[in-house]
């Protein structure tokens, strides 16, 4: 068939349109792309195909367990504390059952919560702030319940029993406190319980946000021996996390162990009464500024501690009564200064210039070097020039040649001063010996008693004076304050100026004079315990751990030993002996030192009194150092104290007692 324009073939396309595109084909390069996309896709499904088929398949149990785990709840239990007691078993603190009140959150009304918190606050006479601010806080923790009361009296317990459907979600909750059963006994040592903080939690392991631990002392020393295992309950929840079923024991809780401490009760009592008589003494001499102090009594034998006293204490029953008036000293600060510190144990924490009780400790280190003979005499002066310094002695009138002994018994200061002179014009090479022994008698760290913490006090040397003197701590003096001048050695050698110790300190250099150059370890815990079984008086507790630490021997010269224990002799049997007049008629041989340690306080020099010895003198069994901070001189305040604790320790009483008014 023709058609107008020519003729028409079948089969042939239209010729192309040049303004027209190319039709769409498939590259090699595209086909590559789609397959690799699909690939992946393939392979994606394939994953999360597996995925849950493991999930349901393979773990499903695993999983159905956890869901319905999910609707369990485990609360700790606490368990009852051990308790602490003494070397001669009296128990010093344990626990007493209490009644608390609480409320369960999820289980308070929506309509009249507040009113519900508003009425037991009234009941129970506590702050309604607290309470509900409590009840806030475990907002998101429904099965925690929240205290109202620890410890209800047993008049509120029985109105609320009466009362309990009025209150729904309260629950009434056999408890337990610790009990300090002596109130102030030896508080500082003691510590006290509360509930651990974030701080902590964040630093120790094996505890819960809710805990009760050892707050200070041996509380917390030996918390993880104390506060036993902890039991487990459990309580069913429904998806909110309501309770919807009553609480199941699942393990009980199981009770801590005892400490058994080498605290002697009576004697801690005798060491308590006896700073607050140094300190009334002390007061009665006009030294106003007399307001606190310690006494150690100490074995010299092994360095178990008999007491440990220290003044101004507390009762550690407050943290549980709670009263915030007799709380704020303990942790106010601005109150705690007021209060003077209360909460501090001057025994182990509190650093003082020890005065004249140090000079057997240049003595020894003097004879050690062969720097001085005993028996060499040296001349005591009312003064001494030293490179253009006068040094004065306690005693203006003094002029006689003293051996060592007597220079120890009168407590010569010009004697010690040239002792002092000795050492500084030793050459370098020699380094610095007096305090090298210092070091080595256990000065200037801590001593390592088994509960802190603990001072170290400071031995001043020449490398200290660099470190801390310097342009920026002392920019208008440095360069003269950093040298280490011959004034410095002469005060060293009678325990003045930069010198600080702690009375611990102190109470074991005398032990080591005591026990023959033994450098003992103070320690107050002698035993772990197991309670055994209550048949009868011949019941003993099973010793779980029992502290012996060792006594470190320095190797001194008895000779020189033997020097010192003399001097010390004769400073409480000599006629001119400074504590002669309050030990020379006690029926048991003392030896000791007294001491008078010049310091400025509120812009007036005052003096810390000291004392420090032992007895008997033949066999020495307790060590005993007394402080009484801003007290006078050693024979006015310190001296009677420590007799009044070696009264209280043989049970024997001085004939006769007058304060030697003496360095």
């Amino acid at each position: 068939m023709a058609s107008r324009t020519g003729t028409y073939r079948p089969g042939r396309f239209l010729p192309p349109d040049p303004r027209a595109e190319g039709p769409y084909r498939l590259t090699p390069q595209t086909v590559f792309r789609i397959g690799i996309l699909g690939f992946l896709v393939l392979t994606a499904f394939g994953v999360l195909f597996f995925r849950l088929w493991a999930l349901q398949v393979l773990s499903g149990n695993q999983f159905l367990q956890a869901a319905e785990n999910n609707q369990l709840r485990l609360l700790r239990q606490e368990a009852p504390r051990g308790p602490i007691k003494d070397r001669y078993e009296r128990v010093l603190v344990d626990n007493k059952g209490r009644t608390a009140v609480k409320i369960w959150p999820a289980d308070l009304p929506r309509k009249g919560a507040y009113a519900e918190l508003r009425r037991l606050a009234i009941i129970l006479n506590v702050p309604l702030a607290d309470v509900t601010s409590e009840v806030e806080k475990h907002r998101g923790d429904p099965v925690t319940p929240v205290t109202v009361k620890e410890f209800a009296s047993e008049n509120e317990v029985q109105y609320l029993y009466e009362h309990q459907t009025e209150f729904p979600g309260m629950q009434i909750a056999d408890t337990f406190s610790r009990q300090y059963r002596y109130g102030d006994l030896a508080a500082q040592l003691m510590g006290y319980v509360g509930e651990i903080s974030e701080a902590q939690l964040k630093q120790l392991r094996g505890y819960a946000l809710g805990d009760v631990i050892g707050q200070g002392g041996i509380e917390s020393a030996f918390d993880t021996a104390l506060r036993g295992q902890t039991g487990l309950k459990q309580l069913r929840v429904d998806s909110l996390g309501r309770p919807t079923s009553p609480i199941e024991v699942k393990e009980n809780p199981s009770p801590g162990y005892a400490i058994r401490l080498t605290l002697d009760a009576k004697l801690q009592r005798a060491s308590q009464r006896a700073v607050i008589n140094g300190i009334n003494l002390a007061q009665e001499n006009h030294n106003w500024y007399a307001k606190a102090g310690a006494i150690v009594a100490l074995d010299p034998r092994d360095g178990s501690v008999r007491a440990l006293a220290s003044y101004p204490s507390y009762d550690p029953n407050v943290f549980t009564t709670r009263r915030k008036s007799q709380l704020a000293p303990l942790l106010d600060p601005s109150a705690a200064e007021a209060a003077d510190f209360p909460s501090l144990n001057r025994a182990i924490a509190g650093v003082y210039p020890p005065g004249s009780t140090f000079k057997p400790v240049t003595a020894l280190a003097a004879m050690q070097e062969h720097i001085i003979s005993p028996y060499n005499a040296l001349q005591c002066t009312g003064s001494l020039v030293i490179d253009g310094h006068k040094f004065n002695n306690w005693d203006p009138g003094a002029n006689q040649a003293m051996t060592l002994p007597t220079a120890i018994a009168q407590s010569c200061d010009t004697y010690f001063y040239q002792v002092g002179k000795l050492f500084y014009d030793l050459p370098a090479d020699r380094g610095q010996p007096l305090q090298k022994w210092a070091k080595t008698f256990g000065f200037g760290e801590p001593t390592g008693l088994d509960v802190g913490p603990e001072e170290a006090g400071l031995v001043p040397t020449i490398k200290w004076r660099q470190d801390t003197y310097t342009k920026k701590t002392d920019p208008c003096c440095w360069q003269i304050d950093r040298l280490w001048k011959s004034g410095d050695s002469v005060q060293l050698a009678i325990g003045q100026k930069d010198l600080q110790v702690t009375p611990l300190q102190m109470a074991r250099f005398y032990a080591l004079v005591a026990n023959g150059g033994k450098l003992v370890t103070p320690h107050v815990v002698a035993a772990i315990e197991q309670p055994g079984p209550s048949n009868g008086p011949a019941a003993q507790p099973l010793v779980l751990r029992s502290f012996h630490p060792p006594a470190k021997e320095l190797n001194l010269d008895p000779t020189a030993l033997q020097v010192v224990r003399d001097g010390l002799y004769d400073a409480t049997h000599s006629p001119l002996g400074t504590s002669s007049t309050v030990f020379g008629h006690f029926p048991i041989g003392i030896a000791g030192k007294t001491g008078t340690a010049e310091k400025v306080v509120n812009g007036v020099l005052t003096d810390t009194s000291w004392w420090c010895g032992y007895g008997p003198v033949e066999a020495p069994a307790l060590v005993v150092c007394a402080v009484i901070e801003n007290g006078g001189f050693g024979g006015e305040a310190a001296a009677p104290a420590a007799l009044q604790v070696f009264e209280s320790y043989f049970g024997k009483q001085a004939s006769v007692v007058q304060a030697a008014p003496t360095d």
